[in-house]
């Protein structure tokens, strides 16, 4: 990356999302940090930025899990994360970012591949009918407001905000879920964590097969 001026790509969008959902801003202004239980999404990022650095250890939370990490320094990199709206400490003080249009939905990918999940199944009141949901989770409502708000108007889809136990959740049903995703990964090219992605792909061939079988 080009240590004087810092252009958005899919890639950097994508990075972003990632320090958005995992990422730590140093208190020194120059250091930035992902955590992961992923080796790949470790991997994928310092791809998206074009470094490479040593996968180290760290341990946290309250149970003192122990989770991968990379930490590196990058003054400009830094300044210019302040400047989109992320902040060291930003768990429960995140707000809006300043995420261009056109590369929204990457970023929304990098967080979902961070802070999001998606879950399904089948309910038994209603014969052959599938749920599937997809979530992204923040300590800040102000941040998921901003989420839901962007998501509205780049995708024309509504979800719901919710309290969970530690956290605030942002909630879509299986109609809005499927169009977030589609514009989530209408690159084929673009950078993803499998193992979300591949959650995604064998869900929603569950309920093709069983739209087959009720038509059969």
């Amino acid at each position: 990356m080009n240590s004087r001026e810092i252009k958005w790509s899919s890639d950097l969008a994508y990075a972003v999302g990632l320090i958005t959902a995992d990422g730590c801003l140093s208190k020194d202004g120059r250091h930035i940090e992902l955590t992961s239980k992923d080796i790949e999404q470790l991997e994928n990022f310092q791809k998206c930025l074009g470094i490479k650095v040593k996968i180290g250890w760290k341990t946290s939370g309250y149970n003192d899990q122990r989770h991968t990490r990379v930490q590196f320094g990058d003054v400009v990199l830094y300044r210019w994360l302040l400047s989109i709206g992320l902040k060291p400490n930003k768990s429960k003080t995140l707000g809006p970012l300043k995420i261009p249009n056109k590369y929204f939905f990457d970023f929304l990918r990098g967080y979902f591949d961070g802070d999001g999940s998606t879950y399904s199944y089948w309910d038994p009141r209603w014969k052959s009918s599938f749920m599937f949901y997809l979530q992204f989770v923040c300590g800040s409502k102000e941040y998921l407001n901003w989420l839901q708000k962007s998501i509205k108007s780049l995708a024309g889809v509504d979800g719901t905000i919710g309290r969970a136990t530690r956290c605030y959740n942002l909630v879509y049903a299986k109609k809005a879920s499927k169009e977030i995703i589609q514009h989530m990964y209408k690159n084929e090219k673009s950078i993803f964590l499998t193992r979300k992605r591949d959650k995604i792909n064998n869900a929603l061939q569950v309920e093709v097969a069983e739209s087959v079988d009720a038509l059969g």
